[in-house]
């Protein structure tokens, strides 16, 4: 834990050296932005830069306060005061989602101020916030109450994998975790989202019968077309695809169709969502990620009965689910190479995605709307270093130049 944090500490010192250099527009964005304008994008990353260092001393330094005072050890024990409310304390399942409540609470609690000040001071400052509080003690209702209703029987079927699981026990937890992902893929879009964003349907007119003509001609099966009020929380711009097999959908944020000043840039980022299903980029991602829950999985059930374990992290008992939160913080050593490879193979795919919409017709108006995203825009001054293992896109200008060249990256 404390290696991550000095490697990481390392690179945002490099980061945060970077972006105190001075700025000049690149010739690829004059008359397009102005110099008061990437100057306060420059101005945003450093306060930003400035806010994570400290998040991240005080986190370790509570992280490490944790371990050494045994305060999870502590709150497991706590977990007797069931007897008083007639749950019997000895019934794991009962006893670890009472762990887990009091671990919620206590992440709450040293999270909360944090996310407050970067989004109400920093964020605010800057116009890139536009979540009031209400919304934000509405959505954090909304997470906590999600939690009580799916955790339960998610932590319980765990639990039941592991005391029954035997020599099979890493085949059990992936069949079931790769059953809870195409669940939770099916059902986030459909039931969870509505939660926080509405999701009407997008108008008819000119911008729908360019995306469904587009749709088509890729053979991609669009069944619903929707617009996202993602501008009651956010300045961000996007579109994004999901839905399985022949029901697919196609939702685009309202901001993204406001800062577009046409109906060419807004269809050239759906070209570039369309390039990522028709490369099957979500598919490799799914299969990568289903091939590092079968190694993890099988490292844990090596370990799940040893009582070194527990042992070294305070614990008198072996708690099943407890088990599998240590073993996850024994492999965080490994967390930076499997970050950095994940953010690599998410790069050149991004990459490629741009190239399908070039293939396409859509190279002037993609960079065009490419530069209205404001997140891009932070990115001009990155550390190489710090943006080959933080950045799951390439930077504004690395894409711009991709589009430019005759003959692109991913070609």
């Amino acid at each position: 834990m404390m290696l991550k944090y000095i490697f990481e500490t390392y690179l945002d010192l490099r980061q945060h050296a970077a972006l105190k250099l001075p700025t000049s527009l690149p010739k690829t964005l004059e008359g397009v932005i102005s110099q008061k304008y990437l100057e306060k994008c420059r101005a945003y990353s450093i306060d930003k830069s400035n806010f994570h260092f400290v998040k991240q001393f005080v986190t370790i330094i509570m992280d490490s306060a944790t371990l050494l005072f045994g305060v999870f050890p502590w709150i497991w024990k706590v977990g007797v005061v069931l007897e008083s409310t007639g749950v019997d304390a000895e019934n794991e399942i009962y006893h670890t989602l009472a762990f887990l409540a009091g671990a919620m609470i206590w992440s709450q609690i040293t999270d909360l101020p944090f996310y407050l000040y970067s989004t109400f001071v920093i964020e605010e400052r800057y116009g890139i916030n536009k979540q009031t509080v209400w919304l934000f003690i509405k959505d954090m209702i909304k997470g906590m109450m999600l939690a009580i209703i799916i955790g339960p029987p998610v932590v319980a079927a765990i639990i039941l994998i592991v005391q029954k699981g035997g020599p099979y026990l890493a085949s059990y937890l992936w069949g079931f975790m790769f059953v809870l992902s195409l669940v939770t893929m099916t059902i986030y879009p459909v039931l969870i989202a509505p939660l926080y964003n509405k999701l009407t349907p997008l108008p008819e007119g000119e911008l729908r019968a360019r995306i469904e003509t587009l749709a088509s001609s890729l053979n991609f099966p669009l069944k619903k077309l929707f617009v996202v009020d993602e501008s009651t929380r956010s300045t961000c711009t996007n579109a994004y695809l999901y839905g399985f097999y022949k029901n697919k959908r196609i939702v685009l944020y309202d901001n993204l169709i406001q800062r577009c000043k046409n109906v060419e840039e807004v269809v050239a980022v759906v070209a570039h969502e369309l390039g990522h299903w028709k490369l099957n980029h979500t598919v490799y991602m799914f299969v990568a990620f289903q091939v590092l829950m079968i190694l993890l999985f099988g490292g844990y059930a090596l370990v799940n009965n040893s009582k070194d374990l527990f042992m070294s992290f305070g614990f008198d008992s072996q708690p099943t689910l407890i088990g599998l939160m240590l073993y996850m913080q024994t492999i965080i050593p490994v967390l930076p190479l499997i970050i950095f490879g994940h953010n690599f193979v998410r790069r050149a795919f991004e990459f490629q995605a741009d190239a399908f919409a070039k293939k396409l017709g859509y190279s002037k108006p993609l960079g065009d709307s490419l530069v209205k995203q404001e997140g891009n825009l932070s990115g001009l001054n990155a550390d190489p270093w710090y943006s080959a293992y933080h950045y799951s896109h390439p930077t504004l200008l690395e894409r711009l130049a991709a589009l430019d060249e005759p003959h692109n990256k991913a070609d």
